[in-house]
């Protein structure tokens, strides 16, 4: 192997991909590119690179060209849940989005048993005391969108994402979740993306989601 010219003995040496030239037996070595996807997450699809269980996961609805990117989801939704869900293969970007001190918005639509008053979605924001968390689950946002019969879709915004916390927090209130469907994610919308469909964030759209965190 060569870089720069330079025949490299010892192994582990560092490079700078957009700067470095790299050759393997006479041929240059490109670096995978970063890859940023929005994905709009159909139920029965695990958000992971392989199951053990042998279920669908995220990666089957990506074109298998991209298998070798090593791409990965930013977060995850649950098995059930459905919508909005990033992938990439950028690790920098990905912990920028995920780390609670960033406090990138997140907002779902729930469809929930029962017609929740304003008050019991007030509690959300206030928070919710759970037994094993160390800190109560709040979210910064919960409204009424509209009364489907019997049930009611309401909106729930979060600036971090525990594990099944819109759930859990619904149930907590009396009112269980009978659909999940995550429609944002900071700037980003799922707008005009069928269930199982995806398309590539434009450059712009990558860097609105970073810079444009707190």
């Amino acid at each position: 192997m060569r870089v720069n010219g330079q025949v490299v003995h010892e192994p582990g040496m560092r490079i700078i991909p957009e700067r470095d030239i790299v050759l393997l037996d006479g041929r240059p070595v490109c670096p995978i590119p970063h890859r940023y996807v929005l994905l709009n997450k159909p139920a029965g699809y695990v958000s992971a690179t392989s199951d053990p269980h042998g279920r669908p996961t995220v990666l089957d609805l990506l074109p298998s060209a991209w298998k070798q990117e090593r791409l990965y989801p930013v977060g995850r939704l649950d098995y059930e849940t459905e919508g909005l869900l990033l992938l990439t293969n950028d690790g920098n970007w990905a912990q920028r989005l995920t780390h609670p001190r960033y406090g990138v918005e997140k907002e779902y639509h729930a469809l929930v048993k029962g017609h929740p008053q304003s008050e019991t979605l007030a509690q959300l924001t206030r928070g919710i005391i759970d037994p094993t968390e160390p800190r109560p689950l709040a979210a910064s946002d919960a409204h009424l969108l509209r009364l489907e019969g019997p049930d009611a879709w309401v909106a729930i915004v979060l600036r971090e994402g525990r594990k099944r916390e819109v759930r859990r927090m619904l149930a907590a209130v009396g009112h269980p979740v009978r659909r999940l469907i995550r429609v944002r994610i900071g700037p980003l919308r799922l707008q005009g993306l069928a269930s199982g469909m995806w398309r590539e964030l434009t450059p712009t759209e990558v860097a609105d989601l970073t810079h444009g965190s707190p």
